[in-house]
């Protein structure tokens, strides 16, 4: 990083390249590859090496599993159709996604599998798109009978069975109740997968086409995908679950025959994308430029305001806060932000150095992308440690207060 004319001093990126540095040099992150954009400038630094024991150095253009900061950027797929007129946020969804119509909805989130009720209307669009139509991760209702069955007819990414073809999933899918009446309760996770089908249904195409076409492609995304081609999978590194009790380095997926080197049966909207800085540079400057991409344009700016504003209702942002304040221990303050627009968090009170109004989300494999209206910045930051230790979650917070603290206009 050097001298800047975009609001940061020199002096200030060199002290966001020595926390990131300290970071690697303990030894519990092997490397990382971190950008800093704001307005026309960009700094991008590579620190360590692919791998725990050495190897191959990260380089700008290292590829990563992008977890669950695949949320904000597959959720395009469905603003474009919004823009199109090809959904609507009042659409009921049965007319594509059959497998949903006439839900029944448990009595109690810890009670059997058939002791429901009707649920009171059907599902709709922006009951998917907001995460409220009924199903989703719980880490709260572990042990459960709906937890128990969501794990075991995989729908959830290989916990612990693998995601079959999207029809196979949604056939899964429609012989569970919903955990709560539809509109009612934010959860996390399932609709952004669901988000996929319906996107693959509407439009004909498989959903990575729809969104390489229309999405990936407009914007230079070159590396983004739901897997690595061979011709790049040396660009991949291993991806590490350490120990929580020794932090020995325990590999996830290698690159090589690993979940990412061929092409999923389930491309997941939810966690499946894998791709490098720059391109997230590139998705995340179009949202900043309320929906442009240089003179191009890829979203209407109400879709792009739509999709970064809060959606979440009082009751709902209770979940919402529930989630983050119950994994405080695993996300080490990430994931505190208040708000949920459409596929990604909205900050909505200032609980640490950054500002209201900014969005964005964090993946488990030791991702972090966020995006700041207000100071006109985006940063990201990618390793391949996953967050069974907290050492990637505390990473994070220190590279987002260390870079906000650098901001001299």
């Amino acid at each position: 990083m050097g001298q800047s004319s975009g609001g940061f001093s020199e002096a200030g990126l060199r002290k966001v390249r020595d926390v990131l540095a300290r970071h690697v040099d303990s030894g519990r992150i092997p490397g990382l590859v971190a950008l800093v954009g704001r307005g026309d400038e960009t700094y991008v630094e590579a620190i360590g090496t692919m791998s725990h024991d050495g190897g191959s150095p990260m380089r700008r253009d290292t590829i990563f599993r992008m977890a669950s900061t695949s949320k904000p950027v597959t959720m395009a797929a469905a603003m474009v159709l919004l823009d199109e007129c090809g959904l609507r946020l009042d659409d009921l969804v049965e007319q594509w996604l059959p497998e949903l119509a006439d839900r029944r909805v448990l009595k109690r989130i810890d009670g059997p599998l058939d002791d429901t009720v009707p649920a009171r209307r059907p599902i709709t669009v922006r009951d998917v798109l907001t995460s409220t139509f009924g199903l989703g991760m719980d880490m709260t209702s572990l042990g459960t009978p709906i937890m128990n069955a969501i794990f075991e007819q995989g729908l959830t990414p290989d916990l612990p069975t693998p995601m079959p073809e999207p029809d196979e999933w949604m056939r899964r899918l429609g012989t569970l109740p919903l955990m709560h009446q539809p509109g009612e309760q934010w959860q996390y996770h399932i609709a952004s997968d669901l988000l996929g089908v319906l996107v693959a249904r509407v439009t004909g195409q498989s959903f990575e086409t729809f969104l390489r076409e229309r999405v990936f492609g407009p914007l230079g995304m070159e590396d983004t995908g739901f897997h690595v081609p061979a011709d790049r999978i040396d660009r991949l590194p291993p991806l590490y679950a350490p120990d929580p009790q020794t932090g020995e380095f325990t590999v996830w997926d290698e690159p090589a025959n690993g979940r990412w080197s061929r092409p999923p049966a389930f491309p997941g909207g939810g966690g499946g994308l894998v791709s490098t800085v720059d391109d997230y540079h590139a998705y995340f400057r179009m949202l900043l430029n309320r929906g442009m991409h240089g003179s191009e344009r890829i979203l209407s700016r109400p879709a792009v305001e739509l999709m970064t504003t809060n959606r979440l209702t009082p009751e709902q942002t209770a979940a919402r806060a529930a989630m983050a304040r119950d994994n405080v221990h695993v996300s080490y303050g990430q994931g505190q932000h208040g708000g949920w627009g459409f596929g990604t968090a909205v900050r909505t009170y200032r609980g640490d150095y950054a500002p209201v109004g900014q969005f964005g989300w964090d993946g488990g494999s030791g991702t972090t992308t966020y995006a700041d209206p207000e100071n006109r910045l985006v940063g990201i930051l990618l390793t391949q440690v996953g967050m069974s230790v907290p050492h990637a979650a505390r990473l994070a917070q220190d590279f987002w207060t260390t870079v906000y603290q650098e901001i001299v206009d």
